[in-house]
């Protein structure tokens, strides 16, 4: 059995970290975010990689930087470990820490590498469009994601699912394939298959990126900006200087009845808390299924319009 010290953050990386414990790995100590201030009172939150070490008593370190971190790292190499396993730990090890195990450091990525190398492959799969991603597991170097792949798995992205509920599936998938390329190493039986040159970016969201543009994005983009920002900051329009969040949208097919000819982008074609909140597109019509407005709890449509009456032919900002 391999001594393996674990590095993640995240819910999606707490499920690999759960996935080999279960197992029966030898797991020497769990590397994770230092805890966060959250919520009004801002009190301290421990990332679920902490959460889950805790219940086990696996011992844990939250070091504020690895790079340069003389301290940390001797204390990593006196472990002795024969692998470390990298899931959306949220920081670039150096060479001196990938240099430790014997078999290597190896990463659990949300995507089909090389397509969307970066912090967030899920995300722009969705704002992207795609169709299929995966997960893929690879040994790392100091390139980021560059690393020579292992194993691979596809799967098919739902018409309406988003970033939140592949986020969910693709986490389950990536503890299976963790533990089967833990085996793999084990038996010495992995194989190693370079990326090649030719790859695509997934780089942090921005904020920014959050508002609809009304006049330049079509019906579908609209929906995959909904879809990929939820439930991460969700994306929004302006509607009488306030800001209302939409977070989910469909594609209105029969648009003959809907007599749109003579509308604008953005403009608000029906609103009612019977049928709900229509809005035209450059190329045609969405319904908005689910909205939150400022300050207030995401909701149904149809309810938020009984107590936030929106009126015909405005247009949103």
């Amino acid at each position: 059995m391999l001594n393996i010290v674990f590095m993640g953050t995240p819910d999606f990386a707490k499920e690999s970290l759960e996935a080999i414990y279960e197992k029966g790995h030898n797991i020497v100590s769990v590397v994770t975010n230092p805890d966060k201030p959250k919520g009004r009172g801002m009190r301290m939150i421990a990332s679920p990689v902490k959460e889950f070490a805790v219940s086990k008593n696996i011992p844990i370190y939250q070091p504020i930087t690895v790079k340069n971190n003389k301290e940390f790292i001797e204390e990593i190499k006196a472990q002795n470990p024969d692998l470390i396993c990298v899931v959306a730990y949220g920081k670039i090890l150096p060479k001196e820490i990938l240099e430790i195990p014997k078999y290597g450091c190896i990463n659990v990525h949300a995507s089909l590498l090389p397509k969307y190398r970066g912090a967030a492959p899920i995300q722009w799969a969705i704002l992207n469009g795609e169709t299929i991603t995966g997960v893929t597991t690879m040994y790392m170097d100091i390139g980021m994601d560059t690393g020579d792949m292992i194993l691979k798995e596809t799967v098919t992205i739902g018409e309406d699912e988003t970033t939140g509920e592949l986020w969910s599936r693709l986490s389950k998938i990536g503890g299976e394939l963790l533990v089967k390329t833990i085996e793999q190493i084990e038996n010495k039986t992995a194989t190693r298959q370079p990326q090649g040159n030719d790859f695509t970016m997934a780089p942090m969201l921005s904020k920014e990126m959050a508002k609809i543009n009304w006049q330049t994005r079509t019906s579908k983009e609209i929906k995959n900006l909904v879809r990929g920002l939820n439930p991460i900051m969700g994306a929004y329009t302006m509607y009488q200087s306030k800001k209302i969040k939409l977070w989910k949208i469909e594609i209105v097919e029969n648009q003959e009845q809907m007599q749109e000819q003579d509308k604008q982008a953005g403009q608000i074609i029906l609103a009612n808390d019977k049928q709900g909140l229509f809005i035209k597109t450059i190329d045609g019509i969405i319904r908005v299924l689910e909205i939150q407005g400022e300050n207030a709890k995401r909701m149904s449509t149809c309810d938020f319009l009984r107590g936030n009456p929106m009126k015909v032919g405005e247009i949103l900002e």
